[in-house]
Parts: C-alpha cells; structure tokens; sequence
C-alpha cells in the first residue's frame, strides 16, 4: 500500500482516465482531477466528491502550472498525446514533478525522447512516456525475456486480441499519426524507424494456450518500437496484431468498449507473446489479462508508485524497462497480469 500523496491525473475523465483514478484511490493516493472541460471536471466530481478538480489546458502553460501545484506526480491520459505530451511534460518539468503517460502514438513518443531527454536528466527527474498495454507492457515483457542479454539480434511482439472495441480517444489520436506519417505505415528495422507504402503481410502467430494459432497482420506496429531499442540494443523489433481485432479497430463503425464486471472493464481479453533471438538462442514470454485500457491504470500507477518511492535505475525520458527492475515489476501485477513461458516458438 503506497503512503498517501497526491497523483495528479490530466485527461481524469476519460476512459482510461477513470481507471486510473480508482486504481490510484486503492493503493492509497489522492488523485487530483485534471482536465480542459469544466463540464466533465464537474460531472466527475459528482461520483468522486471527496477528490478536487482543477481545469487545466495545454494551450495555457499557467493554467497547467496552476494545476500541478502541490503534486507530487502527473500521470497524462489525455490524447492525442501529439498536442497534449509536451504542454504536460513541460509543466511537470518545472515543478519539478515524475511524469507518465499511457501514449500508443510512435511519433508522440518519439518526439517525447527526442525533445526531453537532457533537460529531464538534468534536472534529475523521471519522464516515462507509453507506460501503458502498448509500448510499457511489451518493453516490460522484453527486458524480462532478454533477461541478462542488452542486445538481441531481432525482437517480435504479437499481441493477440479477442476483440478490439476502441475508444474515441484511441481512434483521435490514430487519425493524428496517420495525418503525421502522411498515411504510410512504419516498422523498425535496420536499428531506425522506417515509413514506407507496402501492403501489411497477413501471417499466423502460434499463441500459447489457450488462444493457440491466429492469423495476425504483420509489421502492426505500435508504441514498442519507440520503447524497446531505447535501452536494448536490437536492430529490428516487430509487432503484430490478431486479423479479428485489426478488423474491429478499422471497422466503419467501430463500437466503444462495454463494462461487463465491477471494476468496469469489457470482456475483451488478451495475449501478449513476445520472442526475442540472439544468434541461435531464443527466448519467449507472454502475458495474459483482460482490457486493454484497464490494464493500463495498474501499469501507470505502480509505475508511480516506484518513481516515488525510489525504486527506479535512471533519469531523464526513460522507458519501463530502463527505468525499472522489470521482472520485479511484471510480479508486482500478478493480479492484474498472467505470466507464461511457453516452451514452443513462433511460427
């Protein structure tokens, strides 16, 4: 159980936003509710009405200085984070504050390293952008597989999906990186990311039990490109996504996601697979869970939670698995998370 502190959450009223507030509430914290729309502010409030809401905008740096006063950390769960990760991060920054977000966005995250990592580092403070299920949760299941390796020849992570029922934030900031990579598609290989106009590969992914094979779409790449080579030495890291959910998140008229227990996640359920080699050595893990956006609230407040208290490796704009002793990390999601080693390998 944390000590208490107040966690500042920007974006509070959002779909993630709202799971991470309860999961702030149950280890402890007081979330501080933050966002542009009063209105909303307002309307969450009502169901929290022991917590404070201030507006706050990233076009007006004061109002955002105003609203990390007295925090202790800032977690942005505000997309798209194109327009929303540097107000933030700069704010935090000058109240010499933790940062984390739960950015998917490649170029979010990529400008995120690019624009703060000296003057995070100089200040001795700690950005972790993408701490989220894309990006964090695989750099977190990488850096575990790899173990005492710091290079690998490649990298692939297939994230098999029941279902992908996306939120209006999750489709928002979509639109904005395919607007900033003019509609082309990205991998990373050759140790640099890579925009280019070929057809996505339809392949079949072996998945541990109990979701077995399933066609994937190849070079789906997400977040983990960004956090993966940050700290690992490999020159190419792949990503891949179950045809079903790919078919969901693209769909002309795309469902938002539906609470189903108690803690208001949906049913939808997940793997995350990944297989790491070097040389003639391979090495596997995967992960299992349920919701993809809930998930993401205990990822980003445990990863507070160590900023905080001092459990963390480095400085400046750092990934999940740099910053933090990822097994460790992994362990401590045991109820939120499955671990498994498969012995088979990838197909």
């Amino acid at each position: 159980m944390a000590t208490v502190g107040n966690v500042a959450v920007y974006g509070a009223y959002g779909h993630t936003g709202r799971f991470v507030v309860a999961e702030l509430q149950e280890r402890g914290y007081v979330p501080l509710l933050l966002g542009r729309d009063q209105d909303k502010l307002q309307a969450l409030v009502r169901d929290h009405p022991n917590l404070e809401a201030r507006e706050a905008s990233v076009d007006d740096p004061a109002s955002l200085d105003r609203a990390l006063d007295g925090v202790d950390a800032v977690i942005n769960t505000a997309g798209p984070f194109a327009f929303t990760a540097g107000p933030v991060v700069e704010a935090a920054l000058r109240a010499g504050i933790p940062y984390v977000d739960v950015a998917a966005e490649i170029e979010a995250n990529v400008d995120t390293f690019a624009r703060f990592a000296e003057r995070a580092r100089a200040a001795g403070t700690v950005v972790v952008p993408a701490m989220a299920f894309f990006g964090g949760l695989g750099d977190l299941l990488v850096t575990t597989a790899m173990g005492d390796w710091t290079a690998a020849d490649e990298v692939h992570v297939a994230y098999g999906l029941s279902s992908w029922h996306p939120t209006d934030g999750t489709l928002a900031s979509g639109m904005v990186s395919s607007q900033r990579r003019g509609g082309r598609r990205v991998r990373y290989a050759g140790g640099q990311l890579q925009y280019h106009d070929d057809a996505l590969p339809t392949l079949e992914w072996s998945f541990p039990a109990p979701l077995g094979p399933q066609s994937v779409i190849g070079e789906f790449t997400m977040a983990d490109v960004v956090t993966v080579p940050s700290h690992l030495d490999v020159p190419e890291v792949r990503t891949y996504m179950t045809a079903k959910a790919a078919s969901d998140l693209f769909s002309p008229n795309p469902t938002a996601p539906t609470a189903v227990d108690e803690r208001n996640r949906s049913a939808q359920t997940f793997v995350i697979d990944v297989f790491v080699r070097s040389g003639e050595t391979e090495r596997r893990l995967a992960a299992t869970g349920q919701d993809i956006y809930a998930i993401s609230a205990p990822l980003a407040v445990e990863a507070v939670d160590r900023l905080l208290t001092g459990r963390t490796r480095a400085t400046g704009v750092v990934s999940a698995g740099a910053v933090f002793d990822a097994p460790n990390f992994l362990n401590a999601l045991s109820a939120h998370l499955t671990l498994h080693a498969p012995a088979d390998t990838r197909s």
